[in-house]
């Protein structure tokens, strides 16, 4: 049932003659007799676009995405209806009345087993989830779908040649139903109309290329436009406008005392969306308000952008304000900074000179892709030669002072939540280090909890006790699965895997 019909099902059920939705104000009935009543049901702008465009004729649709104010009538089920669309500014309001003013014609049939209830979707499925019974449209810029983005609360945008566009919504991938199958060349016009001419030039001879974009007053976006065996296509990456705060994002205090250190290297990993920059911009941003140095960031690019509050703060993008990772950071040396956030730790030259850097007396917090703290050791001593190796677990063991690892969970409500696993470097984990033990290091995570340390299958298990998390995503996101099943049965979780998990 499409959207409109749930509302006004709901409307004659209330004896109302008239129902006005504005986007994200209670909904309000109109009685006979002059009478109202606010429902404390509320819509976004995203639900209220995607209800319109399931109903709306397509002589209309130039004076929606105009901005104009305009009326239409719908038949649904109980009766022809007028819908009016008031629109102000980007704000717009909806009234739904009977086409006589009376409201819609009938009688609401309530179904089996009680009266007719309207119960509100959740943003992402009234926005994404609903399949228009209209013709379907092509955007006529896409900063109507960065907007669209951004009210469904999406992480992500996904473009691709002769395929509807989707977004990810908290982990899980989405039609817009509203909208055409992208065609190749008209998708490059639509893409090309916010890529930078140095990524077009990119694009043409590499077919692929990364740059930002800022839709003023919406968000950023991490932008990569590529090739596949269908045309052009292209990813987008929310990076909100408003920074996390430590205390929203719930980081540990561990991790936050981290952003006191003087010196040392700190290293953040996961695999992709896991949340890294987001954790590592709430701990510039904690940095930026309680101390008074300098901050230097090398991104790829500038995500989060972070204004001059106590500290000085110089963001360098590479291949717009650098030529690479690795040549900023060595020219970071000359620059007098207190503070270097590495976007990206890529290579052997970037990860050298960060040891370097932090070894001479900075903080360095970088990135890598790797899934747990010792893996994360292995894996920055392993892109050294051979004869370099003993060397530099010398050099880590005096310079590394912590490695997070994190992934994102899927809650019970449908959202994510964060999932840690923290090392922090002591004596007796750096002599590991330096012996080229770090087997051992997970038994040092496990005698180091009252410094803070803490295991991912021990973070796992928190939001699973806590009732956040589900066991079986829980288990999947476990690098440790024998250890995290060997919890659920310690702690009377009922948990059964089926034949294709086990």
């Amino acid at each position: 049932m499409p959207l409109v019909d749930r509302i006004i099902q709901y409307m004659q059920s209330q004896q109302g003659e008239r129902i006005v939705l504005q986007a994200d104000q209670d909904c309000v009935i109109f009685r006979p007799g002059g009478a109202s009543a606010s429902v404390p049901q509320r819509l976004s702008l995203s639900q209220i676009s995607s209800m319109l465009n399931e109903i709306m004729p397509d002589d209309f649709r130039p004076k929606y995405a105009a901005g104009e104010s305009f009326a239409f009538p719908y038949a649904q089920p109980g009766g022809p209806v007028n819908v009016e669309v008031s629109q102000d500014n980007g704000a717009i309001r909806v009234s739904i009345a009977g086409s006589n003013g009376q409201g819609p014609a009938g009688t609401a049939s309530a179904p089996a087993g009680g009266s007719p209830t309207y119960e509100a979707p959740s943003k992402a499925a009234a926005a994404a989830a609903a399949v228009p019974t209209g013709p379907k449209r092509r955007p006529p810029h896409i900063d109507e779908l960065f907007r669209l983005l951004r009210d469904m609360e999406a992480s992500d945008l996904h473009l691709s040649s002769k395929e509807t566009p989707m977004v990810r919504v908290h982990g899980i991938m989405q039609k817009l139903h509203q909208y055409e199958v992208n065609d190749p060349d008209w998708l490059k016009d639509l893409l090309f109309q916010i890529t930078p001419q140095r990524n077009q030039e990119e694009w043409e001879q590499d077919h692929d290329t990364d740059f930002a974009y800022e839709l003023e007053g919406v968000a950023r976006f991490r932008c990569n436009v590529f090739a596949d065996r269908h045309g052009i296509g292209a990813v987008f990456r929310l990076i909100p406008t408003k920074i996390v705060t430590v205390k929203e994002l719930n980081l540990p205090p561990a991790v936050i005392d981290l952003c006191f250190l003087s010196k040392g290297l700190v290293v953040v990993t996961g695999p992709t969306g896991s949340g890294k920059s987001t954790s590592l911009a709430s701990l510039v941003d904690h940095i930026n308000k309680h101390r008074e140095d300098h901050i230097i960031t090398i991104e790829d690019p500038v995500e989060f952008v972070h204004e001059n509050i106590n500290c000085l703060v110089n963001q360098r993008e590479v291949h717009v304000h650098t030529n690479s990772f690795s040549r900023a950071l060595r020219a970071a040396l000359r620059e007098d900074p207190d503070i270097c956030l590495v976007g990206e730790m890529r290579d052997l030259e970037t990860v050298a000179i960060a040891i370097e850097t932090a070894e001479t007396g900075h903080l360095v917090f970088g990135t890598l892709h790797t899934t747990t703290a010792a893996s994360t050791v292995d894996r920055i001593i392993d892109q050294f030669p051979a004869d370099q190796q003993e060397q530099i677990r010398i050099m880590l063991s005096e310079t590394l002072k912590a490695v997070i690892a994190q992934t994102l969970c899927r809650t019970k409500e449908g959202r994510r939540v964060a999932a840690w696993e923290i090392l922090l470097i002591d004596p007796a984990s750096a002599n590991l280090i330096r012996e080229g033990k770090t087997y051992q290091l997970p038994s040092m995570m496990q005698i180091g909890k009252g410094r803070g340390c803490v295991t991912m299958n021990d973070s796992l298990f928190a939001h699973v006790k806590a009732g956040r998390v589900e066991p079986k995503e829980a288990y999947i996101k476990a690098v440790d699965k024998t250890g995290i099943l060997q919890m659920f049965e310690k702690a009377g979780i009922p948990f059964t895997l089926s034949h294709n998990e086990a």
